[in-house]
């Protein structure tokens, strides 16, 4: 293989700084393509950021202003008259294009080096190394794409190419993938590509319950999906997507408790999930790079991946020791990454403790843990709130108080007026989805509804639809009534 010499780049670094002063007035569109890194030799490097020095403090890049700032330790002045008499050029692109290519691959040949001599010491485990490998590539990759402007022409096409697409599908509410839940889909229209989604909530909520809900509905429109679980295993997920979908209660398919009817029916949608593009990554430990990674593999072996599920954000790392920036890497790399893949990606995201604290416990944007970053990175910010997750821990606090007072009889009585609320719901409760910002639309709260006794939440009923006739609950009963508790 030929190896290309170094007076090769020694010769493309000085045509590049003798066209810049010859002709500076180009130096705007180089400052977008170059850093001074990207130069290999210490001298060529050190003029280069005289040029930036000089150009952003107005001042003309001619040969007294560099001379009188280079570095005189670095740069010998006849090396300096060197470059000042290297023939500049008038289409530099081809000879930046290249001196990029050129830094691009130096700095994986460093990796590789150090690759070659952290896997050769003790000090390292192999789990280190490739963190830091995988941060090092995300990082090199990321700088090798350029953005450039696109004319008002170019931009026109492509927009009014999308409205001619909307229009063939005839549904002009919804523009992305659909969520399932036909008030939400008019307010946010689906969740489109590009997007970042953030559903937060506290503990209990059932904020990956609801997000595994929306894949449901996607995967029913025959979308690919690609979920990465930080916190559950797989196997947890799928026993919750098939409760949601058999409406058998999650209770009752966790032990196998089932009829002959109902092992009929969870044979069904098992052979329904299983012809499906649903893909869950349960790695406990994950960083943007890995994701990234991860996320840019499957969706090129498998195109029909549409979307993209985070659970949840908090949980991954980054690569700093402050958490807020952590978690602002993270944010960001996620909005980044949904552009670049066209395609959204739901995170959720846990919300501080402060809300436990107030009177109205409807989460507010400040609520977000790490909030700064995440609510600027997002386009879609949802709150899951439910009144009875709330009333039910207050319940259960006062029957382990009566109890624990030697007052059976009227923790029995609270057991028995909760046991009647739930059969007289028939385990139906509301549901508000706060949708605390919406970069393309309104916010405004959604009201739809949670099936505890199939671990589902649903589009909101009419009140003849939840209508049930029930029969209180008889003392010897209270053991036979099926209360699901808070979930996650």
């Amino acid at each position: 293989m030929a190896e290309i010499s170094q007076s090769y780049y020694a010769s493309l670094e000085r045509t590049i700084i003798a066209s810049i002063i010859f002709d500076p007035s180009g130096f705007d569109d180089i400052l977008d393509q170059l850093q001074p890194k990207d130069f290999s030799y210490p001298s060529h490097r050190n003029i280069f950021e005289v040029c930036m020095q000089l150009h952003q403090q107005d001042n003309p890049l001619d040969e007294e202003f560099i001379k009188n700032k280079m570095d005189k330790k670095i740069v010998s002045e006849e090396e300096f008259l060197f470059i000042l008499g290297t023939n500049p050029i008038a289409n530099i692109e081809a000879y930046i294009k290249e001196l990029k290519n050129a830094s691009l691959k130096r700095e994986l040949h460093h990796l590789a080096n150090m690759m070659r001599e952290q896997s050769l010491s003790s000090e390292y485990s192999s789990s280190d190394i490739l963190e830091v490998v995988e941060k090092k590539i995300y990082e090199i990759s990321t700088e090798s794409v350029q953005s450039e402007f696109r004319h008002a022409k170019d931009i026109v096409y492509s927009t009014i190419e999308r409205m001619r697409e909307l229009k063939e599908l005839g549904n002009q509410e919804i523009t992305g993938i659909t969520t399932g839940f036909d008030e939400l889909n008019r307010v946010t229209t689906g969740f489109n590509k590009g997007d970042l989604i953030i559903i937060g909530a506290r503990p209990g909520m059932g904020k990956t319950t609801l997000a595994l809900n929306i894949v449901q509905h996607i995967l029913n429109h025959n979308k690919g999906v690609a979920f990465f679980s930080l916190e559950m295993p797989a196997e947890q997920l799928m026993l919750r997507m098939l409760s949601a979908i058999t409406s058998i209660p999650l209770s009752d398919l966790k032990i196998g408790k089932l009829d002959d009817e109902q092992w009929s029916e969870l044979s069904r949608s098992t052979n329904f999930m299983m012809e499906k593009d649903f893909y869950v990554d349960d790695g406990s430990s994950l960083n943007i790079a890995q994701l990234r990674s991860k996320l840019r593999k499957l969706k090129s072996r498998n195109p029909n991946i549409e979307i993209a599920v985070v659970d949840y954000l908090q949980l991954m790392r980054g690569g700093s020791k402050e958490r807020h920036i952590e978690v602002g890497e993270i944010s960001r790399g996620l909005k980044i990454l949904a552009r670049e893949l066209q395609i959204p990606i739901v995170a959720l995201s846990q919300l501080n403790r402060g809300v436990e604290g107030r009177d109205d416990k409807r989460p507010l944007l400040s609520d977000l843990r790490e909030s700064g970053s995440i609510e600027q990175d997002a386009d879609i910010i949802l709150f899951v709130y439910r009144e009875d997750v709330y009333k039910e821990r207050e319940q259960k606090q006062k029957i382990a108080k009566l109890e624990n007072d030697g007052k059976k009889d009227e923790a029995r009585n609270l057991k028995k007026a909760m046991a009647d609320e739930f059969m007289k719901n028939n385990g139906v409760y509301p549901v508000e989805i706060i949708v605390a910002k919406n970069r393309n639309g309104e916010t405004k709260d959604v009201n739809i509804q949670f099936n505890k006794r199939y671990t589902r939440f649903e589009n909101k009923a009419s009140a003849r639809q939840t209508e049930v006739v029930y029969t209180p609950t008889r003392d010897n009963d209270l053991e036979n009534v099926s209360m699901p508790g808070i979930i996650q």
